[in-house]
């Protein structure tokens, strides 16, 4: 039972310049801020803000979630302060373990082997199978930008089967009667999902400093479209749209908040470029907390002015901030947002792809995955296998998949981390108090466990289903870990190094 537990000494987590397989050291501090606010501000705020606001029922009449309406800024400022409590824990651990893995390395070093594996396979559904989620509002957006151009692609090829099954859109659910079938199936996919992965990951193969220069002008065109979005539409808010405020009451703001915490998923995906930072025990605490504070602050501009535009139940869609413009007779406006939001969800993609094969190749070199998933490209210096890996998944997802399924999937699985992550930082300081640490968690008690409790109490106001899927995945990385990870652990199988307690 120790054995599970077994915490890898923080030393062996810090790179080595010499390493052949170590990745290169690239990014500043403003390289981070980028980064944070190019994974931070995307789907969310351009997708699931509208369902946040209007809730979800499905055809049936069933009511899924209760949606916030105008009080949806008093889920963003709480889920700007949860996230907040666990940004401080992120920049600590970050600052004293400069590698790759981010949750995943950190809870190996504070809580131990078996806690490192569960946060590593949560963390596939933040970057992989979030990110297919993003691919599919990136579509959404994309068809609304054709549209503009006269351009109508079919249905058939911009919908996902399981799109048009969960659908209340009667125009999206007769899809599934036109569509074109193959052995009696409808033919019910998502090109333009599918195709912008598959540019991503080309991109991402080029090396971390070409795609880091694209995400920095594509974060530039965001903030532009967005301020566009406020200026615009701040003139035509209608004050009767805010009333009634909160037709929900807490329970609305609290199931709003679940839905739309994938607007704040992101900021600690910077983590991840931790082994490729200059000065990581500077820089990363300031690329946090900073990309996390900017990006509050602009939700809850953003949210105050598409709940005034129109009445918030207008704003359920894949594209609520184009539609509200729309709606408001901003047409011009709502095209120039659409085509704002492309470029916004496609730097969204590029940092959630860039993240993922670093887990992956950080949990292969501690022989938690096949050797294969730490191969380095001899000239880009990336993790090419698993970056083509986590393309085909994602990719692959997006043909048929329905984003509001994945973004309670990715939701509860993100918390799940940042709840761990906030316990890890309490657990070293126990073990470990003499370490450096070159950014301290200010009033670490209730810091730690006020994120923590936090963190699952968001987690609570998610749909029954999303706990249950939650627990099958689960199952099924326990399965694979002590079926390959438990035998093949680097770690368990050096005899007397990385004992249970061990620090260093």
């Amino acid at each position: 039972m120790s054995q599970l537990f077994r915490r890898k000494p923080i030393s062996e987590l810090l790179s080595e310049e010499g390493n052949p397989n170590a990745l290169k050291r690239e990014l500043g501090a403003g390289d981070l801020i980028m980064l944070a606010i190019g994974a931070v501000i995307g789907a969310g705020i351009f997708s699931s803000i509208g369902t946040a606001a209007a809730g979800e029922i499905l055809p049936d009449g069933t009511v899924v979630r209760l949606g916030a309406g105008p009080a949806l800024v008093f889920s963003f400022l709480l889920l700007g302060g949860v996230c907040g409590l666990a940004a401080l824990c992120y920049a600590e651990l970050a600052s004293m373990i400069p590698q790759a893995g981010s949750a995943y390395a950190y809870s190996y070093a504070t809580l131990g082997e078996l806690v490192a594996w569960i946060i590593g396979w949560d963390l596939i559904l933040e970057y992989a199978v979030g990110n297919i989620a993003v691919a599919i509002a990136w579509s959404g957006y994309f068809n609304s930008l054709l549209s503009g151009f006269g351009i109508e692609l079919p249905g058939y090829l911009t919908h996902g089967y399981r799109t048009v099954l969960k659908s209340s859109d009667p125009q999206v659910q007769a899809l599934m009667q036109s569509a074109p079938r193959v052995l009696g199936v409808p033919f019910l996919v998502n090109i333009p999902a599918f195709l912008i992965v598959v540019a991503i990951t080309w991109l991402l193969m080029r090396g971390v400093r070409e795609s880091v220069r694209a995400n920095n002008i594509m974060v530039v065109v965001k903030l532009l479209v967005l301020g566009l979005f406020v200026a615009v539409g701040a003139a035509h808010v209608n004050p009767d749209n805010f009333t009634p405020f909160a037709p929900n009451g807490w329970p609305g703001i609290h199931q709003g908040a679940a839905i739309v915490f994938f607007a704040y998923i992101g900021f600690d995906a910077i983590s991840t470029a931790a082994e490729e930072t200059k000065n990581p025990q500077r820089n990363m605490p300031i690329g946090i907390l900073g990309g996390l504070a900017i990006c509050t602050v602009i939700y809850v501009i953003v949210g105050i002015v598409a709940t005034g535009l129109v009445p918030y139940q207008q704003l359920k869609g894949a594209d609520p901030l184009a539609q509200a413009l729309q709606l408001a007779g901003l047409e011009t406006a709502g095209w120039i947002v659409a085509a704002g939001a492309v470029v916004s969800l496609t730097a969204v993609l590029l940092v959630f792809q860039y993240g993922q094969p670093r887990i992956f190749y950080a949990m292969g070199r501690d022989g938690l995955l096949p050797a294969w998933s730490t191969k380095i490209s001899g000239k880009a210096r990336v993790p090419w296998v698993t970056t083509l890996l986590t393309g085909a998944i994602v990719a692959t997802g997006s043909l048929f998949m329905d984003e509001n399924e994945i973004y309670d999937l990715t939701n509860i699985g993100t918390l799940s981390a940042f709840a761990i992550v906030c316990i890890g930082v309490l657990a070293l300081r126990i073990t470990d108090p003499d370490r450096p640490r070159p950014f301290r968690v200010p009033f670490v008690w209730p810091v730690t466990l006020i994120g923590a409790g936090a963190c699952i109490y968001v987690m609570s106001g998610l749909p029954a289903h999303a706990w249950e899927r939650f627990g099958i995945w689960l199952a099924v990385g326990l399965a694979i870990y002590f079926l390959y990870g438990y035998r093949n652990s680097t770690l368990r199988n050096r005899p007397g190094a990385g004992e249970l307690g061990a620090g260093d």
